[in-house]
């Protein structure tokens, strides 16, 4: 952080902020959503009315997490071409797309490190299926989560997923970043091309470089994320209460007034029919 500051100031630290936007935004809405189609479809097809085991939300989270990575990686690997370039070759998300189309890999380049990525399906996979179990270790039988409960539950999860999957997030930006000098700008075909040239040139700690910023944003966004969750569940849960109290309030409401309209209606076809009926006399 200080290097990036003494040679681009404080804006340095917000390079490729647009992107990394639209990455967060995108990358959790397509999971979320692919996540719920998947875990439906498997809901049906086991038909055994019971919740998936850990090791089934484990599968459906990394299958979720792949079909994701299919849609968004293009927007990871321009961000990460933004955040690595020099400070007198700074560009857009348009340009560094169009700089990534235009070089040796074409349009396959916005898909650059896609197996990297597939295999990191298994961070939010570690991360939700961490939380799961968290939770039932720390807040057994609870339905619903203060704020600070969710968030301490949402940091921890992602420091378990980041700590295990951290080599292999260094290996992504390897591949997805321009070549080091000592390449003579070859870029790495392979994410176990880029973790032997780090372990050649680094060792093996050089794996593990920047897992501090890495825990903390992943702290901060997943926390956040986490505690966002729990309080959104509760304000649709909230909110479907209260449309099916409305709905049978205003049934009752329609029943009564169907009610109130016709049993007058039936008195009067009653008396009608007794003046209508001739009295006998013997």
């Amino acid at each position: 952080m200080r290097k990036i500051v003494a040679d681009e100031g404080i804006e340095g630290l917000y390079s490729g902020l647009s992107g990394s936007l639209l990455g967060v935004a995108s990358t959790n809405f397509a999971y979320f959503y692919w996540y719920s189609v998947v875990r439906q479809a498997y809901t049906k097809w086991a038909a055994t009315g019971a919740p998936p085991n850990t090791s089934v939300e484990l599968s459906l989270g990394a299958i979720a997490g792949a079909l994701a990575q299919l849609f968004t990686i293009p927007v990871a690997v321009i961000t990460t071409r933004q955040q690595t370039q020099p400070k007198g070759d700074k560009k857009g998300m348009i340009e560094t797309g169009r700089e990534v189309i235009n070089s040796e890999d074409g349009w396959t380049g916005l898909w650059r490190g896609l197996r990297a990525s597939l295999v990191l399906v298994v961070n939010p996979s570690i991360t939700y299926g961490a939380y799961s179990r968290l939770r039932e270790v720390f807040f057994p039988g609870r339905l619903a989560l203060k704020p600070s409960e969710a968030f301490f539950l949402g940091a921890l999860s992602k420091s378990i997923a980041t700590l295990a999957t951290q080599p292999l997030i260094v290996a992504k930006v390897g591949l997805q970043s321009r070549p080091p000098p000592a390449r003579a700008g070859v870029p790495f075909k392979s994410f176990q091309e880029v973790m032997s040239y780090i372990i050649e040139h680094e060792g093996y700690m050089g794996l593990f470089k920047g897992i501090g910023p890495q825990l903390l944003k992943g702290v901060l966004v997943q926390g956040f994320l986490m505690m966002t969750k729990e309080r959104v569940e509760l304000l649709f849960v909230l909110l479907f209460a209260y449309l099916r109290t409305v709905r049978q309030k205003q049934l009752q409401k329609a029943a009564d007034v169907v009610k109130s309209r016709a049993i007058p209606a039936a008195e009067a076809v009653l008396d009608k029919a007794k003046q209508s009926v001739p009295i006998q006399t013997r």
